[in-house]
């Protein structure tokens, strides 16, 4: 997986010389846009994907223990997790479809770039949670309710980024 951050710094001489080109930086930029919102979503979809392990680890744990009758609790996570993964993938492609015949609305791009920023933090919290079940020593009924609620709260912040692309989000405090 490329590096987000490496993803400015891999455009080649011809790219910067055709930036030049009135019209064709344009489509550069959006191209650009395009794809570090697709590496982005790649990467939280990943960072999810990864702290999978902590989940294993503490089912595998419950199973050693003989608490076998715990173990529905840590399939609705995994579920709940699973379902934020497939929507951050199979979410619609940033900065696209109406974008591409109309003026990018600057503030609208700023409120989506904060709003991913935000959600990056939610991401890493969740999954450093997640991780973390591998070494608790809490019961599932001590733990999995908050991390599921935080799965939720990131399945609205995800379906808010979704509304705000398609250009029907309520507000920039909604989600």
């Amino acid at each position: 997986m490329i590096d987000p951050q490496q993803h400015a710094k891999n455009r080649g001489l011809v790219e910067s010389i055709l930036q030049y080109i009135p019209g064709f930086s344009g489509y550069l930029s959006r191209e650009y846009r395009r794809e570090s919102d697709s590496m982005t979503r790649d990467f939280l979809a990943d960072k999810l994907q990864k702290s999978k392990k902590g989940l294993d680890e503490y089912g595998h744990t419950l199973v050693a223990l003989g608490a076998l009758d715990q173990l529905p609790m840590l399939e609705r996570l995994r579920s709940r997790l699973d379902l934020a993964i497939n929507r951050l993938k199979a979410q619609m492609p940033g900065y696209s479809g109406f974008f591409d015949f109309v003026q990018v609305d600057e503030e609208l791009l700023t409120d989506i770039y904060e709003h991913d920023l935000a959600l990056v933090q939610q991401v890493d919290a969740v999954a450093t949670e997640i991780q973390g079940l591998a070494t608790t020593q809490l019961t599932p009924a001590q733990v999995v309710p908050q991390i599921t609620a935080k799965l939720d709260g990131l399945l609205l912040k995800i379906d808010h980024r979704e509304n705000m692309l398609k250009g029907v989000a309520a507000g920039p405090n909604d989600g």
